[in-house]
């Protein structure tokens, strides 16, 4: 017989955790009873009557010492007995009498099964604004752009209402302690070629008398950084393709330019500029993938040649790059002197001979942060 544990992570929801518990119970007996199913209070430390609670209706209370939702979520699912996991809220915003559904679709052969409240049925005031149309939208967007494919999409990156094998779960390793845990899941799910599949859900308002948990600026800022994180690829492509176009838009202006188009003049010296600030943000972002790569072992050709570049040559090639910028530089200050200081009728020149030793300079402090990261 097949087992599923419900897991409700919990910090002081005395008001609504008899409603979901006994939402729960009533799905067990009514829709469940070829199952053998459990229900996991993971308590986060509730000093109200949390616990006391869980345990009048039967649960079974895990007390998790480290704060946080995706703590509090782990120590659940890692305390459940059952091969079917589901996991939603305590505080009766997803409804339980809704959990068959998820648990019938996982059965078809997913390891993951989504509560897609986007194309179901929000209830009015159950959603902000802001949350609804602009950071949930947002944030899937960006976890389908940089992990997903074409088979394997998400569509409610913050649903709370989510069904799963416990072996896939176990098998993806997360690690995040706070609201992140729910962008990490995803991301190792999608990245594991796991089969996702949604399911319609509704969601309900918070009572009233509920202090909500959820703080918008700072839980989204911590998901956007999880999903973030693993992207090293992402920044090493984007960097790249940055730094390149705008060194060509540098070498047309200094062989070239200006170039009239129509009533346009471009590649003359203020195109040259907003191209050196490129190729300023283009190393700047290759250097952030970089880091990235060197603090979570990331496999990436280029980057994976500087991390492991002994430090013999580490140190000769800063010091040749170093020697190289610091001639140029000279030499610049040198012609500049011969003619008194005054302005000299060499601005593409110098402004690509400057772009040139800058970038040279910022690939000496990523070669040089990178082995320093090693070392930490």
């Amino acid at each position: 017989m097949k087992s599923i544990s419900f897991v409700l992570p919990c910090l002081n929801e005395e008001k609504t955790l008899p409603i979901v518990l006994g939402k729960i119970n009533q799905v067990r007996e009514c829709s469940l009873s070829g199952y053998k199913t459990e229900i996991v209070v993971s308590d986060n430390g509730s000093t109200d009557n949390s616990v006391e609670i869980a345990n009048n209706f039967g649960a079974r209370v895990a007390h998790c010492p480290t704060r946080g939702y995706g703590a509090a979520l782990k120590h659940g699912i890692n305390n459940a007995e059952g091969d079917i996991v589901i996991f939603a809220d305590a505080d009766d915003t997803y409804d339980f009498f809704e959990s068959p559904k998820l648990i019938s679709e996982l059965e078809k052969g997913y390891d993951l099964v989504i509560g897609d409240r986007i194309n179901g049925n929000i209830h009015k005031g159950a959603m902000p604004w802001l949350h609804k149309y602009l950071g949930t939208p947002i944030l899937t967007f960006i976890i389908n752009f940089l992990y997903a494919n074409t088979i394997n999409r998400v569509y409610d990156c913050n649903s709370g209402f989510r069904c799963f094998k416990q072996k896939s779960f176990q098998s993806w390793k997360i690690k995040s302690d706070g609201m992140e845990f729910a962008s990490e899941m995803l991301i190792k799910a999608v990245t594991s070629n796991a089969k996702i599949s949604h399911v319609p859900i509704s969601l309900s308002p918070d009572h009233a008398e509920r202090q909500p948990h959820l703080k918008t600026w700072t839980d989204g800022m911590r998901h956007l950084l999880q999903i973030m994180a693993p992207a090293s690829r992402f920044f090493y492509q984007s960097g790249v393709a940055l730094f390149f176009v705008s060194w060509l838009i540098i070498i047309i202006g200094l062989f070239w330019g200006p170039i009239q188009v129509g009533i346009f003049g471009i590649f003359g010296i203020h195109t040259m500029m907003f191209a050196l600030l490129g190729t300023v943000f283009g190393v700047t972002i290759l250097g952030i993938g970089q880091f990235l790569a060197v603090s979570r072992h990331t496999q990436v050709g280029f980057y994976n040649y500087l991390i492991y570049m002994k430090e013999n040559k580490v140190f000769w090639l800063s010091f040749g790059i170093i020697f190289i910028t610091g001639s140029l530089f000279m030499r610049i200050f040198i012609q500049w002197g011969i003619f008194d200081f005054k302005d000299l009728a060499m601005e593409q020149e110098t402004l690509a001979l400057i772009t040139f030793n800058v970038n040279l300079c910022q690939f000496v402090f990523i070669l040089l942060t990178t082995h320093l990261i090693k070392r930490s």
